[in-house]
């Protein structure tokens, strides 16, 4: 199967989920523990044969529990480490997620997301944008959140989501949409393009001719857990300061900015250029990372846009965090689909068109 050789330097068509796959190999990935999911499964079956064939850490856990369990394990030396699940699986690995972000430790999973919410559906969807961005885990925490929207950035933050998470010690997620990791489109593997963080401060490699080292969640005191949380998120707001990543197209001029993120800005690029031709200024924000998200550029463009569009396959998750960023300035509408395939080419221009006759 062309899509599991690991090859660098050249165009391969592969899709989605090999691509991420391939690239956390490619990125030193030295354990992956996994249970299948649809429309993840992919990502488990390159890994079980590469990872052995590798001479890496690959376990089949017996639940999604248990997987991200021995994710927090291995990473607690040291060792980049993976898990890879889909919504209603993710939501299992909640806890668990809060207690990475109280350990800091640099745990990468990658979220590839259906229909909800409970089991829901197979079909594609980017209803687990708040599942990621805000969490379903207790206290005050955040994770690094990426969000790809071709399967060449599939690749590239693959790359990002292991450097950033060793960086700053902090879990971090690779958000897709089911119809990402399924579609294929040629791609380039590059070698990894991040250099290695020093880990020998905090990672647990055995107390030989050393002092011993601790990593725990829990504070003895309120005043402890005070000035943990204070350092805490004095690292999340240095990550916003140096890690907020978007794409941004036709802005200067704008009277509509369509914001979407994943799959569907793809659409909105293309409805973007078809509403260009037509006289309308429109112009596109996608964020890249969904924490950060890109909340000051969003404000700052408020001042001069006459409104926002925001473009989602679920029942309008992202467009809380437009709104907050646009503050009130100018109108904030949502174009969704709760599941399936995003809003098409035709549906966006419609609805700009629409929106246009009354500005």
């Amino acid at each position: 199967m062309t899509e599991c050789l690991i090859e660098t330097g050249k165009k391969v068509l592969t899709k989605g989920n090999y691509a991420i796959a391939n690239a956390a190999i490619l990125a030193g990935c030295e354990c992956y523990f996994g249970y299948p999911i649809t429309p993840q499964s992919e990502i488990g079956e390159f890994m079980s044969g590469k990872m052995q064939e590798l001479k890496r850490a690959y376990v089949s856990a017996e639940s999604e529990l248990a997987a991200i369990n021995m994710v927090i394990g291995a990473c607690s030396t040291g060792a980049k480490a993976m898990t890879s699940s889909s919504s209603c699986a993710v939501a299992l690995m909640q806890e668990a997620l809060s207690y990475a972000a109280s350990d800091e430790l640099p745990i990468v999973l990658v979220s590839v997301m259906r229909g909800g919410p409970g089991l829901g559906n197979i079909y594609p969807s980017q209803g687990d944008y708040n599942q990621a961005t805000i969490g379903g885990g207790d206290g005050d925490y955040k994770i690094i959140v990426l969000a790809p929207s071709t399967v060449q950035e599939c690749v590239d933050l693959t790359y990002k989501a292991f450097y950033l998470a060793h960086k700053y010690k902090n879990p971090t997620i690779m958000l897709a949409d089911g119809l990402l990791g399924q579609m294929m489109e040629p791609i380039e593997y590059k070698e990894y393009p991040y250099p290695e963080i020093d880990n020998s401060d905090w990672a647990l490699t055995g107390a030989k001719n050393r002092p011993a080292k601790v990593i725990r969640s829990y504070a003895p005191s309120a005043d402890t857990q005070c000035e943990f949380l204070n350092r805490l998120h004095a690292k999340y707001k240095l990550i916003e300061e140096n890690e907020t990543e978007w794409e941004e197209i036709n802005t200067e001029d704008a009277d509509i900015i369509l914001v979407s993120f994943g799959s569907p800005a793809r659409n909105a690029k293309s409805a973007m250029k078809e509403c260009r031709k037509l006289g309308i200024k429109v112009g596109l924000l996608r964020p890249i990372t969904l924490f950060p998200f890109p909340s000051k550029r969003i404000a700052e463009l408020a001042d001069t846009a006459k409104m926002f569009i925001s473009v989602e396959i679920n029942m309008g998750q992202m467009i809380r965090d437009v709104k907050l960023a646009v503050n009130g300035k100018v109108p904030v509408k949502l174009l969704n689909k709760p599941v399936g395939n995003p809003p098409s080419v035709e549906e966006i221009v419609s609805r700009i068109k629409k929106e246009s006759e009354v500005l």
